[in-house]
């Protein structure tokens, strides 16, 4: 049966799509069967795999109005072993649209629980704010991955998060779990991002992956090309540490 993580931060600007689009691709290079879903009206993740999002008229919006079946919204090997539920700016109006629908928080989890047999990882990119998405992103997934810039106001928004996870354990997904937290764009230059990494540990009683993703000038370049950084730049530092972050993700398969 298939592992689906939810990566969420209510704070924007973490390296939450970074970490949603090549943990997917590394995770497919290693020979998983991935499916990665954009639930971010935004839709970073789906032009960061190179598709012009304007253009798409079968998204993860039109699955949970139920306008579409979850074989027409699904788009097969984007890049081997690597599949994706896209999302655009549609997906902001679902907010509204979705009021008084019974069960609107477990629209997603119906639909993705008929094809979780059918991929080893499902990784779902949430929007950086706590609305009807993510709370759908929650009740769907197993676990919830946390990415944190080593920066001054990690710490910020991060026990908001830590409430909300609680919040959907006790009334919709009492198995949720928290997979972990990474640490993006560390500098090591910096003492302050060690003293972020020091503080969050001192402060977090969960898992944190030995895998830090590094502040690199590749990794950045790589979504306006509209490829995950393992193909971009396959020997760069990011490709590197996303490819670790795969390895530890796998290893706890079985945890």
């Amino acid at each position: 049966m298939g592992r689906i993580i939810a990566v969420a931060n209510q704070k924007g600007g973490v390296g939450k799509t970074t970490t949603s689009i090549n943990l997917s691709a590394c995770l497919a290079e290693k020979g998983k069967k991935v499916l990665l879903i954009d639930a971010d009206p935004q839709g970073n993740t789906t032009s960061g795999l190179g598709l012009d999002k304007s253009e798409l008229n079968s998204t993860i919006y039109q699955l949970i109005i139920g306008q579409k079946k979850l074989e027409e919204v699904i788009i097969p090997n984007v890049f081997e072993n690597l599949s994706l539920i896209p999302a655009n700016i549609n997906l902001s109006g679902a907010e509204i649209e979705l009021i008084g629908i019974d069960n609107k928080e477990y629209l997603l989890k119906t639909e993705i629980d008929k094809v979780r047999d059918d991929y080893d990882f499902i990784i779902i990119d949430c929007p950086p704010s706590l609305n009807v998405l993510t709370v759908n992103s929650m009740t769907t997934a197993d676990t919830v991955l946390v990415p944190i810039q080593c920066e001054y106001y990690a710490l910020e928004g991060l026990s908001q998060l830590i409430h909300t996870i609680s919040l959907v354990q006790d009334r919709l997904n009492p198995s949720l779990q928290i997979e972990g937290v990474v640490f993006t764009m560390y500098d090591a230059r910096t003492n302050l991002s060690l003293q972020v990494v020091e503080n969050v540990k001192d402060y977090l009683n969960q898992n944190i992956y030995k895998t830090i993703i590094p502040r690199n000038v590749r990794l950045a370049e790589s979504p306006s090309h509209g490829l995950p950084i393992n193909i971009y730049d396959s020997k760069s530092a990011g490709a590197e540490a996303y490819r670790n972050l795969a390895d530890e993700v796998i290893e706890k398969e079985f945890y």
